[in-house]
Parts: C-alpha cells; sequence; structure tokens
C-alpha cells in the first residue's frame, strides 16, 4: 500500500521507517530539497499548494497524511477530494488556530485556562482586565515550541508585548501556576475503534520539550484524560494519533493544546510500548487492526537540541536507543532523540542520571522524577 505525507520532517521520517515493516511504501511532499523524511523515503519537492505535486501524490498514494499541522487546510480540502486524507481537514483547520481549539474545548466541557480573542491594543488592554494578569499572550496560528507567546505579568507588559506580537490574529489565555504538564496520545481507526496510550509528564524548557517519561501513574487524572481526549476524537471524527498537551493544576486537568498527528512526547513509545505511536497512526489510517498500546516497563525520552552527543556515550548506557534524524547542526533545531526503556522506575532512574549530561541537564533540575 502507497502513504502520501505532507511535510518531510523528523516525523514523517519515523512514519516511514515504522511502516517499511508493514510493506508500505512512502513518497513525501516537502518544499525543502533537503527535508530529512526525504533520506528514507522518495522525495517530492513542491510547495504545499502545488497543484501539479499535490495531484502526482494523490494519484500515487492510497491514503494521505499530515507530518505537521501547520499544512494549508485548503490543501487539505483539495487532497480529500482525491484520495483518502486522514486526519480530516478539520481537523487540521481546529489544530493550526489557538481560538478554534480553546473554543471546541470549551464546548465539549474539556477546561482550558480563560481566554479571550484580541485583534487590536484596546482589545489587549481590555482582555487583560478580563483574563486577568498574569496572562500568556500567543498568536493564534503558527505557534509552536514556546514561539509566538509573550508572558504579561503586569500592565506594563501589555504595550511591549503588543508591539513585538500585534499585526496578526492573537488570543491571550489565563496564566495557569501548573504543578506538572502531562499529555495523552490517543488513536482512532476508520471504523471508530479508539485506544489510548499511558500518561506521559512531560519537562519544558525555554518553551522546548526536553524530557518525556511514561507511564506516568495517576489513575485518576490518566481516565479523565482519556474522556476528554474520546470526546475531541469523537467530534471530529478522528482517524490517526491525537495528542493533547495538559497542564495538572490543583489536581486538574487544563488543556492547553491539541496536536492533530504524531506527536514529539510519544516518540518514547518506539522502544517503550507494545506498538508505537508512528506503527498505530499508520495501522489507523490504513484501516488496519490497531496495536496494544500497553508500556513495556518504564521509559524516558531525551530531546536533543542543537546536536547531537557522543553516539558511544549514549549507547554505553544500558536500555539507551540512539535515534539520530539526518538532520544538520543548529542552535535550536531538533536533531534527534534519545529512548532509555528500563525495567520500573529505579532503573530509569539510574539511567537518567548518566544520559541526561550528555544533553546539557541534571538529574535534579527535573523534580516529580520517581
Amino acid at each position: 500500500m502507497n502513504v502520501g505525507i505532507v511535510g518531510g520532517g523528523q516525523l514523517a521520517r519515523m512514519l516511514a521507517l515504522a511502516g517499511y515493516p508493514l510493506d508500505l511504501q512512502f513518497q513525501i511532499l516537502d518544499p525543502a530539497a533537503d527535508a530529512c523524511a526525504g533520506q528514507v523515503a522518495t522525495l517530492i519537492q513542491g510547495d504545499y499548494d502545488d497543484e501539479a505535486r499535490l495531484n502526482s501524490l494523490a494519484d500515487w498514494a492510497d491514503v494521505v497524511t499530515f507530518d505537521f499541522e501547520n499544512v494549508p487546510a485548503a490543501t487539505a480540502r483539495a487532497l480529500e477530494q482525491r484520495v483518502a486524507v486522514y486526519p480530516p481537514a478539520l481537523a487540521l483547520t481546529v489544530g493550526q488556530d489557538r481560538l478554534y481549539e480553546k473554543t471546541l474545548f470549551w464546548e465539549l466541557g474539556i477546561p482550558t485556562p480563560v481566554f479571550a480573542t484580541v485583534d487590536s491594543l484596546e482589545d489587549l488592554r481590555g482582555a487583560a482586565i478580563r483574563v486577568e494578569l498574569p496572562a500568556v499572550l500567543k498568536t493564534r496560528r503558527l505557534g509552536y515550541d514556546g514561539k509566538g507567546q509573550r508572558v504579561l505579568r503586569t500592565p506594563e507588559d501589555i504595550e511591549p508585548a503588543w508591539r513585538e506580537l500585534g499585526g496578526v490574529p492573537l488570543i491571550l489565555e489565563g496564566f495557569v501556576p501548573f504543578e506538572r504538564e502531562i499529555s495523552v496520545l490517543a488513536v482512532r481507526g476508520r471504523g471508530g475503534e479508539t485506544l489510548l496510550y499511558p500518561l506521559v509528564e512531560n519537562h519544558h524548557r525555554d518553551g522546548i520539550l526536553r524530557l518525556s517519561r511514561a507511564p506516568h501513574h495517576d489513575r485518576m487524572l490518566e481516565h479523565i484524560g482519556w474522556n476528554y481526549a474520546c470526546r475531541l476524537l469523537d467530534r471530529l471524527r478522528y482517524v490517526g494519533l491525537l495528542a493533547i498537551e495538559f497542564f495538572v493544576h490543583e489536581g486538574r486537568l487544563v488543556a492547553n493544546e491539541m496536536a492533530p498527528r504524531v506527536h514529539n512526547s510519544g516518540h518514547w513509545t518506539i522502544e517503550g510500548a507494545e506498538t508505537s505511536q508512528f506503527e498505530n497512526h499508520l495501522r489507523a489510517i490504513l484501516g488496519l487492526p490497531l496495536g496494544s498500546t500497553a508500556a513495556v516497563g518504564s521509559s524516558a525520552m531525551l530531546n536533543c537540541i542543537g546536536s547531537m552527543p557522543e553516539r558511544e556515550a549514549v549507547l554505553a548506557v544500558p536500555g539507551a536507543h540512539y535515534h539520530a534524524y539526518g538532520k544538520a547542526p543548529r542552535p535550536g533545531r531538533k536533531v534527534g532523540h534519545i529512548t532509555l526503556h528500563a525495567a520500573d522506575s529505579d532503573e530509569l532512574r539510574a539511567g537518567l542520571e548518566r544520559l541526561l549530561p550528555l544533553v546539557g541537564f541534571q538529574l535534579d533540575e527535573f523534580d516529580s522524577i520517581a
């Protein structure tokens, strides 16, 4: 079977690597000649609105999917006229706009920070009163890894934030003094069958995910998060892997954002779950039976930002797996990740004590790791 992927980054790369054992073939559409997924699959170089390239991909593929959510929704809708496309264009439309996303969460009874739309400096001043400071000003579109955001702590922060971010549609969200961040990964098949992975605990630095650990053992929060995810999957008639990021505040889940695609916080599943998020996404969009999402032991994932650590040092740690994305080193760029798989949490902690310094951190910088 033939799978087309719009977007040629590391997620497309890992989808292809997961799909070859299933006897799948891949073509990737990306504007960049050096897209890293092109190292492992056929690359069609072209813009995401290139009609000829899109038609070529649609004619070849049995199904088309995406490796990031900011593909133009018009592109997804055009593809849907020619070939099966999952997740559906509606999910991309919601995932691309924080206002649509937060509004949908609210309609489904999924708690979110209080929010207000902002289209002018006057709007921002009024929103700051209604939402109350501190608050976070965000661009409604094209924000990821902490980009397009500014924290407002006092009224004096309002005008500088507007000068920095104004000129595009914005949203002001109440600041959540969270105790921790977690994510829910869910996969839904073409027939509506749904499976959920164990909760994942995430640690960010400077807006970028640095460390994920799974499973996070909190059965009450897990069941609540699973319930919220199922509401969203059903409303969107979703097919594929969906991630939702939550804050934990005073024992409650508060939804931060959704990602209609395979997710950075799910990379641990390659070695740490019976079926990886990448394989299950492919199974879902192709109408194949879903695989077990059960965790196998304890796992952690460390992002490698800017450059990869020394390979031999990583592989010297028992249970460590080295995943380079084939990208040139560059400050702030995700160039790979390390997965650590262990029999239990004690063994996991011991491995993290050795691995974290290789990516510039120490274990005591990350609280709540048991």
